[in-house]
Protein backbone atom coordinates (compact mmCIF):
# COMPACT_ATOMS: atom_id res chain seq x y z
CA UNK A 1 0.00 0.00 0.00
CA UNK A 2 1.37 3.06 -0.98
CA UNK A 3 1.22 6.39 1.65
CA UNK A 4 2.21 9.18 0.05
CA UNK A 5 0.49 12.85 -1.09
CA UNK A 6 1.42 14.45 -3.96
CA UNK A 7 1.26 18.22 -4.80
CA UNK A 8 -0.66 18.15 -1.34
CA UNK A 9 -3.80 16.68 -3.15
CA UNK A 10 -3.73 13.35 -4.34
CA UNK A 11 -3.47 11.00 -1.91
CA UNK A 12 -1.53 7.55 -3.91
CA UNK A 13 -3.17 4.38 -2.87
CA UNK A 14 -1.92 1.60 -5.01
CA UNK A 15 0.51 1.09 -7.90
CA UNK A 16 -1.70 -0.12 -10.71
CA UNK A 17 0.93 -0.15 -13.51
CA UNK A 18 4.51 0.87 -14.68
CA UNK A 19 6.06 1.18 -18.03
CA UNK A 20 9.01 2.18 -20.25
CA UNK A 21 7.33 5.84 -19.87
CA UNK A 22 5.84 6.10 -16.39
CA UNK A 23 3.91 4.64 -12.86
CA UNK A 24 0.42 4.73 -12.67
CA UNK A 25 -1.26 4.76 -9.47
CA UNK A 26 -4.68 5.29 -7.84
CA UNK A 27 -5.44 7.54 -5.65
CA UNK A 28 -7.97 9.79 -3.92
CA UNK A 29 -8.09 13.59 -5.03
CA UNK A 30 -8.08 14.87 -1.29
CA UNK A 31 -9.75 18.28 -3.03
CA UNK A 32 -12.65 16.87 -5.00
CA UNK A 33 -13.04 13.60 -3.06
CA UNK A 34 -12.75 11.24 -5.87
CA UNK A 35 -11.09 8.54 -7.29
CA UNK A 36 -8.37 9.73 -9.50
CA UNK A 37 -5.82 7.66 -11.87
CA UNK A 38 -2.44 9.60 -11.54
CA UNK A 39 0.48 8.84 -13.81
CA UNK A 40 4.10 9.73 -12.73
CA UNK A 41 6.80 10.38 -15.64
CA UNK A 42 10.08 8.53 -14.79
CA UNK A 43 12.87 10.24 -14.35
CA UNK A 44 14.43 9.57 -17.86
CA UNK A 45 12.01 12.57 -19.36
CA UNK A 46 12.76 15.30 -16.40
CA UNK A 47 15.91 16.87 -18.13
CA UNK A 48 14.57 16.16 -21.65
CA UNK A 49 13.17 20.48 -21.59
CA UNK A 50 11.79 19.75 -25.35
CA UNK A 51 9.70 16.68 -24.24
CA UNK A 52 8.22 18.05 -21.35
CA UNK A 53 6.95 21.62 -23.21
CA UNK A 54 5.49 18.99 -25.65
CA UNK A 55 4.23 16.67 -22.85
CA UNK A 56 2.88 20.09 -20.86
CA UNK A 57 0.85 21.19 -24.10
CA UNK A 58 -0.54 17.79 -25.40
CA UNK A 59 -1.74 16.70 -22.09
CA UNK A 60 -3.86 20.30 -21.89
CA UNK A 61 -4.75 19.81 -25.29
CA UNK A 62 -6.42 16.20 -23.93
CA UNK A 63 -8.05 17.95 -21.23
CA UNK A 64 -9.78 20.18 -23.56
CA UNK A 65 -11.46 16.95 -24.93
CA UNK A 66 -14.60 15.65 -23.32
CA UNK A 67 -16.33 12.03 -25.14
CA UNK A 68 -17.49 9.09 -23.15
CA UNK A 69 -15.28 7.01 -24.89
CA UNK A 70 -11.99 9.09 -23.73
CA UNK A 71 -10.20 8.86 -20.48
CA UNK A 72 -11.25 12.28 -18.91
CA UNK A 73 -7.98 14.53 -18.28
CA UNK A 74 -8.06 16.50 -15.10
CA UNK A 75 -4.76 18.13 -13.91
CA UNK A 76 -1.13 18.19 -15.22
CA UNK A 77 1.42 18.95 -13.05
CA UNK A 78 4.74 18.84 -11.26
CA UNK A 79 5.87 18.16 -7.97
CA UNK A 80 9.13 17.00 -6.01
CA UNK A 81 10.88 17.09 -9.85
CA UNK A 82 8.44 14.88 -11.16
CA UNK A 83 5.48 15.76 -13.54
CA UNK A 84 2.43 14.65 -13.57
CA UNK A 85 -0.77 14.08 -15.10
CA UNK A 86 -4.28 12.72 -13.30
CA UNK A 87 -6.62 11.31 -15.20
CA UNK A 88 -10.34 9.82 -14.87
CA UNK A 89 -9.66 6.40 -12.82
CA UNK A 90 -11.17 3.38 -14.58
CA UNK A 91 -11.68 0.20 -13.23
CA UNK A 92 -12.01 -2.86 -15.17
CA UNK A 93 -9.35 -4.40 -17.77
CA UNK A 94 -7.55 -3.45 -20.77
CA UNK A 95 -8.69 -4.86 -23.99
CA UNK A 96 -5.38 -6.40 -24.35
CA UNK A 97 -5.14 -8.72 -21.14
CA UNK A 98 -9.29 -9.16 -22.66
CA UNK A 99 -8.36 -10.91 -26.12
CA UNK A 100 -5.20 -12.81 -23.98
CA UNK A 101 -7.58 -14.19 -21.51
CA UNK A 102 -10.52 -14.81 -23.98
CA UNK A 103 -8.97 -14.80 -27.38
CA UNK A 104 -10.73 -13.33 -30.84
CA UNK A 105 -13.64 -11.43 -29.68
CA UNK A 106 -17.47 -11.85 -31.50
CA UNK A 107 -17.59 -10.03 -34.51
CA UNK A 108 -20.79 -7.98 -33.33
CA UNK A 109 -19.15 -7.58 -30.36
CA UNK A 110 -15.36 -6.38 -31.92
CA UNK A 111 -17.06 -4.20 -34.28
CA UNK A 112 -19.14 -2.26 -31.18
CA UNK A 113 -15.92 -2.01 -29.28
CA UNK A 114 -14.06 -0.82 -32.32
CA UNK A 115 -16.86 2.01 -33.17
CA UNK A 116 -16.79 3.53 -29.83
CA UNK A 117 -12.90 4.39 -30.38
CA UNK A 118 -13.50 5.68 -33.85
CA UNK A 119 -15.69 7.87 -32.55
CA UNK A 120 -13.21 8.68 -29.87
CA UNK A 121 -10.81 9.51 -32.52
CA UNK A 122 -13.37 11.70 -34.58
CA UNK A 123 -13.61 13.91 -31.57
CA UNK A 124 -9.95 13.75 -30.46
CA UNK A 125 -9.15 14.48 -34.43
CA UNK A 126 -11.74 17.51 -34.48
CA UNK A 127 -9.83 19.24 -32.15
CA UNK A 128 -6.39 18.39 -34.17
CA UNK A 129 -5.24 15.97 -31.54
CA UNK A 130 -3.93 12.54 -32.61
CA UNK A 131 -3.01 9.75 -30.75
CA UNK A 132 -0.18 8.40 -32.32
CA UNK A 133 -0.43 5.12 -30.07
CA UNK A 134 -3.44 3.25 -30.53
CA UNK A 135 -3.47 -0.13 -29.53
CA UNK A 136 -5.48 -2.52 -27.18
CA UNK A 137 -3.00 -1.90 -24.00
CA UNK A 138 -4.29 1.56 -23.96
CA UNK A 139 -8.06 1.01 -24.68
CA UNK A 140 -9.67 -0.03 -21.43
CA UNK A 141 -13.04 -1.86 -21.33
CA UNK A 142 -15.08 -0.90 -18.16
CA UNK A 143 -17.06 -3.36 -16.54
CA UNK A 144 -19.98 -2.52 -18.60
CA UNK A 145 -18.47 -3.59 -21.76
CA UNK A 146 -18.05 -0.63 -23.01
CA UNK A 147 -14.54 1.41 -23.92
CA UNK A 148 -12.38 4.34 -23.31
CA UNK A 149 -9.50 5.72 -24.98
CA UNK A 150 -6.42 6.36 -22.75
CA UNK A 151 -3.23 8.47 -23.43
CA UNK A 152 -4.67 10.99 -25.32
CA UNK A 153 -1.68 13.25 -25.74
CA UNK A 154 0.63 11.85 -23.66
CA UNK A 155 1.58 9.23 -26.13
CA UNK A 156 1.78 11.48 -29.03
CA UNK A 157 4.83 13.60 -27.15
CA UNK A 158 6.63 10.59 -25.93
CA UNK A 159 5.71 9.39 -29.44
CA UNK A 160 7.45 12.99 -31.10
CA UNK A 161 10.40 13.09 -28.52
CA UNK A 162 11.38 9.17 -28.21
CA UNK A 163 10.49 7.49 -30.67
CA UNK A 164 13.91 4.76 -31.85
CA UNK A 165 13.43 1.29 -32.47
CA UNK A 166 14.24 -0.66 -28.92
CA UNK A 167 12.85 -2.60 -26.63
CA UNK A 168 10.14 0.32 -25.35
CA UNK A 169 8.45 0.83 -28.38
CA UNK A 170 7.88 -3.36 -28.78
CA UNK A 171 4.73 -3.36 -27.59
CA UNK A 172 3.50 -0.10 -30.05
CA UNK A 173 5.44 -0.98 -33.43
CA UNK A 174 2.61 -3.90 -33.82
CA UNK A 175 0.37 -1.35 -34.43
CA UNK A 176 2.08 1.62 -36.30
CA UNK A 177 0.98 2.82 -39.30
CA UNK A 178 2.90 2.31 -42.29
CA UNK A 179 3.95 6.21 -41.95
CA UNK A 180 5.03 5.88 -38.63
CA UNK A 181 7.46 3.26 -39.46
CA UNK A 182 8.92 5.12 -42.34
CA UNK A 183 9.66 7.85 -39.91
CA UNK A 184 7.02 10.46 -42.15
CA UNK A 185 4.36 12.68 -41.02
CA UNK A 186 2.45 11.71 -38.63
CA UNK A 187 -1.85 12.33 -39.59
CA UNK A 188 -5.19 11.05 -38.43
CA UNK A 189 -5.10 8.65 -40.98
CA UNK A 190 -2.53 6.80 -39.17
CA UNK A 191 -4.55 6.27 -36.25
CA UNK A 192 -7.34 4.88 -38.34
CA UNK A 193 -4.63 2.20 -39.59
CA UNK A 194 -3.72 0.97 -36.21
CA UNK A 195 -7.79 0.63 -35.29
CA UNK A 196 -7.63 -1.33 -37.92
CA UNK A 197 -4.35 -3.89 -36.69
CA UNK A 198 -6.79 -3.61 -33.56
CA UNK A 199 -9.79 -4.73 -35.21
CA UNK A 200 -7.83 -7.45 -36.72
CA UNK A 201 -6.55 -8.66 -33.60
CA UNK A 202 -10.06 -8.96 -31.72
CA UNK A 203 -11.61 -10.43 -35.06
CA UNK A 204 -8.45 -13.07 -35.40
CA UNK A 205 -7.01 -12.97 -31.79
CA UNK A 206 -3.78 -12.72 -33.83
CA UNK A 207 -1.62 -9.48 -34.47
CA UNK A 208 -1.43 -9.44 -38.29
CA UNK A 209 2.42 -8.60 -37.98
CA UNK A 210 5.32 -9.94 -35.46
CA UNK A 211 9.06 -10.59 -35.83
CA UNK A 212 12.32 -10.22 -33.40
CA UNK A 213 13.15 -6.81 -33.35
CA UNK A 214 11.29 -3.85 -34.19
CA UNK A 215 12.63 -2.85 -37.27
CA UNK A 216 11.03 -6.15 -38.61
CA UNK A 217 8.70 -5.99 -37.63
CA UNK A 218 8.06 -2.00 -38.91
CA UNK A 219 9.05 -3.48 -42.11
CA UNK A 220 6.09 -5.49 -42.70
CA UNK A 221 3.70 -2.89 -42.10
CA UNK A 222 5.80 -1.09 -44.94
CA UNK A 223 6.07 -3.99 -47.26
CA UNK A 224 3.41 -6.79 -46.65
CA UNK A 225 0.31 -7.45 -46.37
CA UNK A 226 -1.81 -9.14 -43.92
CA UNK A 227 -2.40 -12.70 -43.87
CA UNK A 228 -6.49 -12.09 -44.91
CA UNK A 229 -9.28 -12.18 -42.11
CA UNK A 230 -10.73 -15.39 -43.83
CA UNK A 231 -8.25 -17.68 -43.31
CA UNK A 232 -7.77 -17.01 -39.58
CA UNK A 233 -12.09 -16.83 -38.99
CA UNK A 234 -13.31 -18.64 -41.29
CA UNK A 235 -17.22 -17.56 -41.81
CA UNK A 236 -15.97 -13.93 -41.12
CA UNK A 237 -18.36 -11.90 -43.43
CA UNK A 238 -16.72 -10.17 -46.52
CA UNK A 239 -18.30 -6.94 -45.81
CA UNK A 240 -16.09 -7.21 -42.72
CA UNK A 241 -12.92 -7.93 -43.68
CA UNK A 242 -13.36 -5.16 -46.27
CA UNK A 243 -13.51 -2.67 -43.73
CA UNK A 244 -10.54 -3.63 -41.99
CA UNK A 245 -8.59 -3.87 -45.14
CA UNK A 246 -9.68 -0.34 -45.69
CA UNK A 247 -8.54 0.82 -42.37
CA UNK A 248 -5.20 -0.81 -42.83
CA UNK A 249 -4.48 -0.05 -46.46
CA UNK A 250 -0.60 1.16 -46.87
CA UNK A 251 -1.52 4.53 -48.46
CA UNK A 252 -3.08 6.49 -45.92
CA UNK A 253 -5.59 7.97 -49.13
CA UNK A 254 -6.93 5.00 -49.30
CA UNK A 255 -8.34 4.51 -45.20
CA UNK A 256 -11.23 5.83 -44.43
CA UNK A 257 -11.92 9.39 -43.14
CA UNK A 258 -11.79 9.46 -38.81
CA UNK A 259 -14.83 12.07 -38.84
CA UNK A 260 -17.10 9.03 -40.96
CA UNK A 261 -15.25 5.95 -39.22
CA UNK A 262 -18.15 5.24 -36.59
CA UNK A 263 -20.79 5.99 -39.06
CA UNK A 264 -19.13 3.38 -42.06
CA UNK A 265 -18.73 0.70 -38.79
CA UNK A 266 -22.14 1.24 -37.56
CA UNK A 267 -23.32 0.62 -41.59
CA UNK A 268 -20.97 -2.64 -41.29
CA UNK A 269 -23.35 -3.54 -38.48
CA UNK A 270 -26.85 -2.73 -39.90
CA UNK A 271 -25.87 -5.58 -42.96
CA UNK A 272 -24.69 -7.71 -40.77
CA UNK A 273 -28.52 -7.75 -38.88
CA UNK A 274 -30.04 -7.76 -42.44
CA UNK A 275 -30.84 -4.05 -42.41
CA UNK A 276 -30.41 -2.73 -46.04
CA UNK A 277 -32.33 0.69 -45.48
CA UNK A 278 -29.37 2.68 -44.84
CA UNK A 279 -27.09 4.06 -47.29
CA UNK A 280 -23.31 3.48 -47.68
CA UNK A 281 -21.57 6.51 -46.20
CA UNK A 282 -19.69 8.53 -48.31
Amino acid sequence: MVERVLDGRYALEMLVGSGGMADVYRAKDQLLERTVAVKILHQQYEHDTEFIGRFQREAKAAARITHPNIVNVYDVGVAEGRHYIVMEYVPGRTLKERIKEEGALPVAQALHIAKQIAGALAQAHANNLVHCDIKPHNILVMPDGNVKVADFGIARAVTESTMTYNDNIMGSVHYFSPEQARGTIITPKSDVYSLGVVLYEMLSGHIPFDGNTAVSIARKHLEEEPQPLRRLVPGIPPVVEALVARMMAKDPAQRPDSSTLAADIAHTEQLLRGDQTTAVPA
